[in-house]
């Protein structure tokens, strides 16, 4: 298949660009301009100059691609103006998936995030993972990337049911090999490996390899259902953040921390650290959204993947170890 990739130079996006070299595919990703390409080394791909404001010109860059995975995002949980987070993410999403419409593309996969799926509750005393059917509103998106993320969502279901081929992704905690950025949860990592973690807070991840998630977006233009959303994540992934740093210690070999960190001290650090970074313009270590997302164990269940488009389970610890392995041999530790 003819492939278009945006968001190319992400996390997420460039494990996606070599797996789907890897399986043969030809791929050409839209690249804006000064966009760090370390990801793409040596990938053999068509480059296009461009950005998410301009869908004629998207369309144009999209003819002749049968599918098209639109990956990029504005991923912060600070800026002092969330404006541009929004077009990018809300509008940005309008533009390319109606360009990769206009272009004939028999596919779209929009990569959305498991913060629009419902957060999991107790049942008899037992924290149950969600799910995709669990229900959801904007009025729980408690963060600005949370919410910008739900808005865009409801534009892929929106045109999905204007007939758009629109297939929905939801990645859990990707990790792994060429976290180049690094990315909020890589960042935890090469804290923990430089020993910047004094303490830890009474949290949970759903850990997931990133080969794993970037399988699983082409699973979902292989076998997805147009209107319908997938969680990608790991069926054994469901972690606290004590059994994470734990495992990080019996990896790496660096002590963990011993700390749990009660959350109202952590909440009272992170407005205070906000309240520098409005000062400095410089994004503080904790953000707000941050701590508060952590309040809750994000827990999910990726059954629905793993029956219908058959995404593959590498256990999270090798996923973790291929990170550490990976920053290790990069220089971030």
């Amino acid at each position: 298949m003819n492939c278009f990739v945006t968001g190319a130079s992400g996390f997420i996006g460039s494990n996606l660009v070599h797996e789907l070299l890897r399986r043969g595919h030809k791929v050409r990703v839209l690249l804006r301009a000064g966009a760090d390409e370390r990801g793409l080394a040596g990938a053999d791909v068509e480059r296009v100059a461009g950005d998410l404001g301009n869908p004629e010109e998207m369309a144009r860059r999209m003819k002749g691609c049968d599918w098209c995975f639109h990956c990029a995002a504005s991923y912060h949980l600070w800026l002092r103006d969330y404006r541009p987070m929004y077009q990018t993410n809300v509008e940005g999403t309008r533009h390319a998936l109606r360009a990769a419409g206009a272009a004939g593309c028999s596919r779209i996969v929009y990569t959305s995030t498991v913060g629009c799926i419902g957060l999991p509750r107790k049942r008899n005393g037992v924290l149950v993972p969600t799910d995709e059917s669990t229900p959801v509103s904007e009025a729980q998106m408690s963060n600005h990337y949370k919410r910008s993320k739900w808005q865009a969502e409801q534009v892929a279901l929106e045109l999905a049911g204007e007939g758009l081929p629109v297939v929905i992704v939801n990645p859990s905690a990707p990790v792994g090999p060429g976290d180049i950025k690094p990315t909020p949860t890589g960042q935890v990592i090469v804290d923990f490996l430089r020993h910047r973690l004094p303490a830890y807070l009474d949290t949970g991840l759903n850990w997931v390899h990133v080969r794993d998630v970037a399988a699983g977006h082409i699973l979902a233009a292989e076998r997805g259902k147009s209107g319908e959303r997938y969680i990608l994540g790991n069926a054994e992934g469901n972690w606290t953040m004590e059994e994470t740093m734990r495992a990080l210690e019996e990896i790496s070999g660096v002590p963990r921390p011993r700390i749990k960190a009660p959350h109202w001290l952590a909440l009272a650090a992170a407005y205070a650290g906000e309240g520098m970074a409005a000062l400095s313009g410089r994004p503080p270590r904790a953000p707000l959204a941050g701590v508060r997302m952590a309040k809750y164990k994000m827990w999910f269940n990726p059954a629905k993947a793993i029956r219908e488009l058959g995404l593959p389970q590498t256990p999270p610890r090798q996923a973790l170890t291929e990170a550490v392995e990976w920053f290790r041999a990069n220089g971030y530790a």
